[in-house]
C-alpha cells in the first residue's frame, strides 16, 4: 500500500480546514442577515421613536441606524438617517450627529427633511463656537450652514430661526478679525492689520465692530502715509455713525495732520460699503 506523502497530507488538511471555514463564514453571514432583518422597518422605526420619547437618545440613534442598514430601500429608512442625526445631537455626540446629517444632505438634497439636516449641522457647530481669541473654524462652518438654510430653504422654520444665530456668528468672526488686526497694529505690521480690518468692513458691515475697524484703518493708513484711504475711512465712518466715539477719534487724527474727511470713489472702502452716497462732511457735532 502506497503511503501518502507528507506534503499531500498537509495540503489535504488545509483544504478541508478552508472548506470548513468557508462554510462557517456562510453560516455566519446568513445569521447576521437574519438578525438585521428580524424586525420589519415599521417596527424598528416605532421602537426607535419610543426610545426618543423616553430620552434614550443614544439608543434611539443606533436603532435608527440599524433600520437604515437593515432596510435601506424602505420608506422609513430615509427619515431614519436624519432622525439618527437628531438623536445623536440630543445625546451630545456632535461628530456622529454631523456625520449622519451630512450623509442625509448628500443623499437626499432638497427633500422635506433637508432643512432639518442642515439645522442639525449648524447647531452642532454653533454650540462649539469659541471666544474671539480662539480658533473660529466651528463658527465659520456654523455660518455656512445657517446661510444655506436662509438661501435654499427660506420658508422653513429653521431658516426663520437662523437670523439671530447668523448675527452672533458674524459678530464673533468680526471680533476675531479685530483681535488679530490689533495685534498686528501693535507690532507695527500695518499691511497685515489692514487686511484684517478690511475683512470686517467688507464682510461684516452689520456688526458693531465695523466702527472700530474704520477707525483702525484710519490709523494704519495714516501711519503708512496713504492719506486718501484714511480720509475715505473717516468719511464713511462719519456718514454712517456720526455720534460714534470712533468717529470723533478718527476725525481728530485727521485734523492733527491738517486733513479732513473726504470720500474717494476709487477707494476699496467706497466700493465695499453698501450703498454709500456721495457727501461732504464737516467736523463732528
Amino acid at each position: 500500500m502506497r503511503k501518502t506523502p507528507g506534503w499531500a497530507t498537509a495540503f489535504l488538511c488545509c483544504a478541508m480546514g478552508g472548506a470548513a471555514l468557508a462554510l462557517g463564514g456562510c453560516a455566519s453571514s446568513s445569521d447576521a442577515t437574519s438578525i438585521l432583518n428580524s424586525d420589519p422597518p415599521e417596527k424598528m422605526y416605532a421602537d426607535a421613536d419610543a426610545l426618543m420619547n423616553k430620552g434614550s437618545f443614544d439608543a434611539a440613534a443606533k436603532k435608527f441606524e440599524d433600520l437604515d442598514r437593515s432596510h435601506p430601500y424602505s420608506a422609513e429608512a430615509r427619515r431614519a438617517i436624519v432622525l439618527a442625526a437628531y438623536a445623536y445631537y440630543k445625546a451630545g455626540k456632535t461628530p456622529e450627529a454631523i456625520a449622519s446629517a451630512e450623509r442625509y444632505t448628500v443623499m437626499h438634497p432638497g427633500t422635506k427633511d433637508a432643512p432639518l439636516a442642515h439645522h442639525i449641522i449648524a447647531s452642532s457647530y454653533f454650540d462649539d463656537i469659541k471666544t474671539a481669541n480662539r480658533d473660529q473654524q466651528a463658527t465659520r462652518k456654523a455660518l455656512d450652514q445657517l446661510r444655506i438654510l436662509k438661501e435654499r430653504y427660506p420658508d422653513s422654520s429653521y431658516a426663520r430661526d437662523a437670523d439671530n444665530r447668523i448675527r452672533i456668528a458674524e459678530d464673533t468672526l468680526a471680533a476675531s478679525e479685530m483681535e488679530v488686526g490689533r495685534y498686528y497694529m501693535n507690532e507695527k505690521n500695518y499691511v497685515a492689520a489692514i487686511n484684517r480690518f478690511k475683512t470686517v468692513v467688507t464682510d461684516y458691515q452689520t456688526t458693531a465692530h465695523v466702527e472700530e475697524a474704520l477707525m483702525r484703518l484710519t490709523e494704519c493708513y495714516m501711519a503708512l502715509g496713504v492719506t486718501n484711504e484714511a480720509q475715505t475711512a473717516v468719511a464713511v465712518l462719519g456718514h454712517n455713525f456720526p455720534q460714534s466715539k470712533w468717529y470723533r477719534d478718527a476725525y481728530a487724527l485727521l485734523q492733527s495732520d491738517g486733513l479732513a474727511p473726504s470720500q474717494s470713489n476709487d477707494s476699496w472702502i467706497t466700493k465695499a460699503w453698501k450703498a454709500v452716497p456721495k457727501f461732504s462732511l464737516g467736523g463732528p457735532g
